[in-house]
């Protein structure tokens, strides 16, 4: 496993100013063990392909890669959204877009299936995989759910990128890790019982482990401990 830290994870540092996107990847090369980064799209300052040459050139001279693109609005999006959203990832080098689906009282079934479909139809025209994250409250709640959309939309660009710690009781993560492509982990949450459930059962998944903070207010100190348990825990293993 590859350790990556997403920025929604500093999310109010970004939001209020106190950090620039340019700053996150200087604060991940330099003081978290971190591989690779998750770039949430709420955060870039500018889309235009100058500032997204310099996001890219800086995150390869820092030798980090850019695991991934997150947007929770992907699924909810008409298609020049998507689209938008996909060809940013291709300009960066990103090879995934994590992103949950719509509440279950925002939208019809049909309609996010609809919506599914574009969306994968699109990112297979830019060989961009969608990595599927489980929310509640969200047509992807549980392990059930998930295999229910991925089976429904039937389509080898739509992958899972579940967080175990967000799953109900009932479900089982085992039956995601085969088309797992990015996994989540809230650092605030973290126990080392829930590290080694997650290692014993993603234990060949050889992708990012994206450290996140489903508050956006974690700290680049409570990161990196949590990042060096995560080692620690997969050294022993």
């Amino acid at each position: 496993m590859k350790l990556a830290c997403a920025s929604g994870a500093l999310h109010r540092e970004i939001e209020s100013g106190e950090l620039t996107q340019l700053e996150f990847l200087d604060l991940c090369a330099r003081e978290l063990p971190c591989d690779g980064v998750v770039l949430d799209v709420r955060h870039f300052p500018r889309t235009d392909d100058d500032y997204l040459a310099q996001v890219k050139k800086m995150a390869t001279d820092r030798g980090l890669s850019v695991a991934a693109l997150a947007d929770s609005s992907f699924f909810a999006q008409a298609p020049q959204g998507m689209i938008e959203v996909l060809d940013r990832a291709v300009v960066l080098g990103a090879p995934l877009i994590a992103a949950p689906l719509s509440g279950e009282i925002e939208c019809s079934w049909s309609d996010q299936l609809a919506r599914l479909n574009q969306a994968t139809a699109l990112a297979k025209a830019r060989n961009v995989t969608l990595a599927l994250r489980n929310a509640p409250g969200t047509f992807a709640a549980t392990t059930h759910d998930c295999k229910r959309v991925v089976k429904e939309t039937d389509s080898a660009w739509l992958r899972y990128g579940p967080q175990p710690q967000r799953l109900d009781a009932a479900s089982d993560p085992r039956l995601l890790a085969p088309n797992t492509v990015l996994l989540w982990n809230d650092a605030s949450t973290q126990t080392e019982r829930s590290i080694a459930e997650m290692a014993a059962i993603f234990g060949d998944f050889r992708g990012h482990v994206a450290f996140d903070d489903e508050t956006g207010g974690t700290n680049a100190r409570e990161l990196a401990n949590a990042m060096r348990v995560w080692q620690e825990i997969l050294n022993r293993k």
